[in-house]
This record gives C-alpha cells, structure tokens and sequence, in this order.
C-alpha cells in the first residue's frame, strides 16, 4: 500500500510546515545554551509533540536539568524541579489541604504541588519510594490529581521529564516494569566528544548571559500534538512496529533465537503505540507528511529498552537491552517491513 504523500486538508499541510520551521527554531535556541547532545533534544521534542513522557538517564553532570529547563523557557511553558528523596511523601508532588476560616467557617483550601506545571523534571525519580513514585506516575497518566476527594486537572501541555544516575544503585527505588511503560523514551544521555567538552568549558567559564527567545506557545503545542495525531500510517508501517514489538516476546513463536535465550518479557502494545507516535512526530519534525520504516526504526531503541525485561542467560553473558535491541533490528531488517 503507497504511503500518503499529505495529510487531509491544506491546513495540515500548512502545520507541518509550522511543526518543522518550529523544531528548526527550538533546536537554534537550545543550542545556544546546550552543546552537542543533539540526539537527546531530538527525542525530547518528538516525545513532546507525540504527548509522550521521557525517562532521561545518565551520570551526572551532563546538563540533563540544565537541557530541560531550557527547553521549557523556549517552548514559554512553566517550569517545575523536583527533586526525589526518599523522605518525600505523595503530597509533596501533588499538594495538600490547609485548614483556614473563611467568613467565620472554618474550610479546606487545596494548594497546589509542583506537578501542576506544564514541563516537570523529576530529578532522580529511583531516590523516593514507591508510594510517592506512584503520586507522580497517576499524575502522568490521568492528567488530573485527587485530593480530598476532590479532582484537579493539570494544565495542558503536561511533559514529565524523569532522570536516573545508572551508576549509584544502593539506597534506591528502582522503577517497577508496569511504571516504566507509562515512560513513551527512554533516553541515553552520554558524554560529550572532545571537540564539544572544548566548548562546553570555553563558554560556561565566562561571563556572556544568553537571551533566549520564545518559539512556541503552549496552545500551539496542543494543536501540534493534535496534528501528529492526524497524521497517517500506512499499513506496511504499523505492520512493522507490530512485527518488532512481537519479536521481542519470548513466547511468540517467530522470535529470533537469542530473544528466547536472553528475555523473559517483552514489549506490549504500548511499544507498538508508540512507535507509530513516534515515528509519525519524526516525520512531521523533519518536513515529512507520513512516517516510513526507517522513522520507526529509528525511534525503536528509545522506545523498546526500558520495556524488556532481561533474565540470568543475559546478566552471565553481560548483554543490555542496547543489544538486544540492536540485534533485533538487524533480524526484523527494513526489507522485511
């Protein structure tokens, strides 16, 4: 089945011209502030255009904050830090009720936590216990946050950006499988090259102040989001991000050999969802009105390796989901779509 050349309507057209000339501007301003790390702004913007949240993990002092505050300064969204202890309770995120009197009534006001802002970072989210990861991840999925029994809707756009140090394990809380499926990427962020740590140290060391400049709107973000939603599969597409996602499940009769001897589970079809989200913002970022293979392709490690649960075969043979993932593409090639 041919892939469509153009959304319906000429508007859509017009917006995916506005979407690209817009991650064109957005990528211009960050870099004013972030060296290199361009693959990681990439994932970042498609993850908030498809409505996604992300799970950034890396060492420290790699600009993750740094990168995210930014971001929420171009895109004039308001911006919230948590950081998680493992002291912190539910209501700390969320917010609580105070008792106050009002007209000589005593009454409950509801104030609000940090959640209730449009780009949250959730600094090292495996340093506070479950019950209060939990408050967070309600939050990711429902938009909304009860208290009292009463329901208060998040702003929108809402983006849950996590962060996890992969080097310092004791003392933690490591997210449990079915919380980190609610995450659509999980994003590497390595070091910077020579050329770019050069850089990184000439111009932080000094004393020029960068003026950013807005690039969208929350409102025109929700309308993006709504475009992406617009956009087109074709068939031999969503067949494709179906076909990875079942290869990675052991009981799955086609899976390629070494997903029996490495997993014990795989990816549902929240993988798959997001592939095709994923893949249809890549192409719309980059100009494009439908997505091909090769944007699934491209957005399946950040998609699929949080969502593969290893077991001892592969901890004995020290194999990452990296490399399963990796070999899973190399077995469910683009010629086999």
């Amino acid at each position: 089945m041919a892939e469509p050349t153009a959304p319906a309507g000429s508007g859509d057209v017009q917006a995916v011209e506005k979407l690209n000339q817009a991650r064109e501007r957005i990528q211009a301003e960050v870099r004013k502030v972030i060296i290199g790390q361009d693959d990681v702004i990439e994932h970042l913007l498609t993850a908030l255009f498809a409505n996604g949240h992300c799970l950034l993990v890396g060492v420290p002092g790699l600009a993750k904050t740094l990168l995210i505050r930014t971001l929420a300064r171009v895109l004039d969204l308001k911006f919230s830090r948590i950081q998680f202890t493992p002291d912190l309770m539910p209501s700390d995120i969320t917010g609580t009720e105070v008792l106050e009197e009002r007209d000589g009534r005593r009454v409950f006001r509801f104030i609000k936590g940090p959640v209730f802002a449009n780009i949250v970072l959730a600094d090292e989210i495996n340093r506070t216990p479950p019950k209060t990861q939990a408050a967070l991840l309600q939050a990711m999925q429902e938009h909304e946050v009860t208290a009292g029994g009463e329901t208060h809707a998040l702003e929108l756009p809402f983006f849950v950006l996590a962060t996890q140090n992969p080097i310092e394990l004791e003392g933690t809380y490591p997210l449990p499988e079915a919380q980190l499926d609610r995450f659509m990427y999980q994003v590497m962020v390595g070091y910077p090259s020579a050329a770019e740590e050069e850089r990184i140290v000439a111009e932080t060391t000094g004393a020029v102040e960068v003026q950013l400049r807005t690039a969208l709107t929350g409102h025109e973000i929700m309308e993006l989001q709504k475009l992406v939603r617009r956009v087109p599969a074709s068939e031999h597409v969503v067949r494709y991000a179906v076909r990875l996602a079942r290869a990675t499940r052991p009981t799955e009769a086609g899976a390629p050999d070494f997903v029996h001897k490495w997993l014990s589970w795989g990816a549902g079809p929240r993988a798959s969802q997001y592939m095709i989200l994923g893949a249809k913002t890549r192409a719309v970022l980059h100009g494009r009105f439908a997505p091909g293979v090769d944007d699934v392709r491209a957005v399946a490690p950040a998609v699929l390796r949080h969502r593969l649960v290893t077991n001892f075969n592969a901890e004995a043979d020290g194999v990452k989901t990296d490399r399963i993932v990796a070999d899973l593409l190399a077995a469910v090639g683009a010629d086999k779509a």
